[in-house]
Parts: C-alpha cells; sequence; structure tokens
C-alpha cells in the first residue's frame, strides 16, 4: 500500500476506484465499503484507494463537539493497509478545506488528484462547506465530471447501525465486548509506561502505569485484557481510575501483567480490553482491597485463558 500526505504526489494515480470518508475506528461498516473497492478495483484491474482526512474534521472546525477518536493514523493506516487498499491518502484538514464549494472539492481531489473513474462512500456521507454535500449531489456531479457514485447502505448488526458514534457510547459504558463486535478486533490502547506511586507493588500485585496516547479509555473499572509486548500479547488485568481506597487522585491507568517479572519503565505498550470485570470502588481497608483483586486476577486468568 502507498500511503501519501497532504494530497501531493498524486499524479500516479488514474482510474482510481474511490472511498472517501473519516473511516475512525475501520469498524464493519468501513470495512465494508472498503472491501467492496478493493474487489471492484481487482475485478477491473485498476487500482484502489481511500481518501481520508488527518486530523478529524471537527477538530477544525468545532473543536468543542469533536469526538474522542477510536484510532489514530498510524493505527487507521494499518488496519486500512490489512484489508487489501493500493493507495491510503491522508489528506491534512484545514478551515480552507472546510470552506470549499463541493463541487471545487470535487474537480481538485476527485476528478483531476486521483481522476476517480468509480466513487464509493457511506449513506451519510457529506462533504465541502457545512457538509452541504450530499451522496445525491456527488452523483449529480459525478454525471458532470464523467466517473459513477455508489452509495453503500447502512450497515447493521444486531439492529443497530454500527458507527464510530455507537461504538464510542459502548466504550464510554465499559460494554467493550459489543464494542469489539462492532470493530472486528478488541479495543486497545497505547501509551508509555510511567513511575506512579508503587502501591500496587506495595499490596503485591504491581502495576505499570500507562500515560495514554490514545484519546478514548473507556469507563473506569477493572478489566481483562492483553497487553502487546515483544514477547507477544501477556494476560493482564488492567484498572482504570483514581483509586478510592486510598484516597483520591488523578484518573490513572494501571496494569498489572499475570506472571511478568520486568522493567517497563519508558516503554511504550498497547493495552487490548477483553472484559469489564467490575466497577471500581472504595475497599473499607487495605486487606479487603487485596482479596478483591486476587479473585479479580484468578477471574481474568479463567477468563483470558478460555478464550486462547
Amino acid at each position: 500500500m502507498r500511503t501519501f500526505r497532504n494530497g501531493r504526489a498524486l499524479k500516479g494515480m488514474k482510474k482510481v476506484i474511490l472511498t472517501l470518508g473519516n473511516f475512525d475506528g475501520v469498524h464493519l461498516g468501513h470495512r465494508k465499503i472498503i472491501k467492496k473497492v478493493v474487489r471492484r478495483a481487482r475485478s477491473l484491474k485498476l487500482q484502489s484507494a481511500v481518501y481520508t482526512f488527518d486530523p478529524h474534521p471537527l477538530k477544525v472546525v468545532a473543536p468543542q463537539r469533536s469526538p474522542l477518536l477510536l484510532t489514530d493514523a498510524a493505527t487507521k493506516a494499518r488496519l486500512i493497509k490489512a484489508l487489501g487498499i493500493d493507495n491510503l491518502i491522508f489528506a491534512r484538514f484545514t478551515k480552507e478545506l472546510a470552506e470549499r464549494h463541493p463541487e471545487d472539492f470535487v474537480r481538485s481531489v476527485i476528478v483531476n488528484g486521483v481522476s476517480a473513474k468509480e466513487v464509493w462512500v457511506g449513506h451519510d456521507f457529506a462533504f465541502g462547506r457545512g457538509r452541504a454535500g450530499t451522496a445525491e449531489n456527488l452523483k449529480e456531479l459525478g454525471r458532470k465530471y464523467g466517473f459513477e457514485v455508489f452509495v453503500i447502505p447502512a450497515y447493521k448488526k444486531g439492529g443497530h447501525i454500527v458507527s464510530s458514534s455507537r461504538i464510542r457510547t459502548l466504550l464510554h459504558s465499559g460494554r467493550v465486548e459489543e464494542a469489539a463486535r462492532l470493530l472486528s478486533a478488541r479495543y486497545s490502547i497505547k501509551g508509555r509506561v510511567v513511575r506512579g506511586r508503587n502501591i500496587g507493588k506495595s499490596i503485591g500485585f504491581p502495576t505499570a502505569n500507562i500515560s495514554a496516547a490514545s484519546e478514548l479509555v473507556p469507563k473506569n473499572g477493572v478489566y481483562a485484557g492483553y497487553v502487546s509486548l515483544k514477547d507477544g500479547l501477556l494476560p493482564c488485568v488492567v484498572n482504570i481510575g483514581t483509586a478510592p481506597t486510598f484516597g483520591a487522585r488523578p484518573r490513572t491507568i494501571e496494569v498489572h501483567i499475570l506472571d511478568f517479572r520486568g522493567n517497563l519503565y519508558g516503554k511504550k505498550i498497547e493495552v487490548a480490553f477483553v472484559r469489564r470485570l467490575r466497577s471500581e470502588r472504595a475497599f473499607a481497608s487495605k486487606e479487603k482491597l487485596v482479596a478483591q483483586i486476587g479473585k479479580d486476577v484468578e477471574r481474568a486468568r479463567r477468563l483470558l485463558r478460555a478464550r486462547s
């Protein structure tokens, strides 16, 4: 897969099969569109392309309404590459781009930029100034400029439309298993291991404190999951919250890796969530907390062993 930044050097692309969108999370609905584009391009012996934005448009035009993103650019690129796309275009979203008239966007990007033969979009696709351009407008412009437009209906699972916003709602509620079904992968966060207060170590359950680089961290609570290290995926218990038993403090992410001995300070790691085990709460004593953590660890061990 070739990756282009800021829409530069697109001259090598001619008559591609193109799809456009934010694709945050690269969820099942996104995958359906991208796979169709890949199959269509191969059947016509043409190249496939994804055109997306960085940063998310709302971070530029309405930061107060901007969602917490499910994937960073690198993760998005990795997931899209796995689907077989030939070209990935990250367009730098600016206020100037936001003010473009829909037809101007079509001329500069779809016609002159990639010379698209076909454009495939989702049912809720909108573009141009004030999102004034709709899928129907795109079809009209396609007839004018000589490309065909295909609109993919909403993808539903369990009676609900699969969308990035629904997945965010599930994660904010701690429903990581449901989110994983819509993402077609476990939700994970990235971060660097930093020094904490060593409370976990003092009570027999050493933890790696994570300074999260990912924007969306699931609801406070205790989770079973996996940590990705050079040794592979290692089972873990994750606590997200304020450790109320030891008094108020800022929200932290603490990871206890089962049967692990080693120094992770300063390392970048990724934590994938499998299931929420319980909510975070204050315990009457340190001893009661230790007893509960022991139960959490054993429950996580059984759960993850069954999943392996």
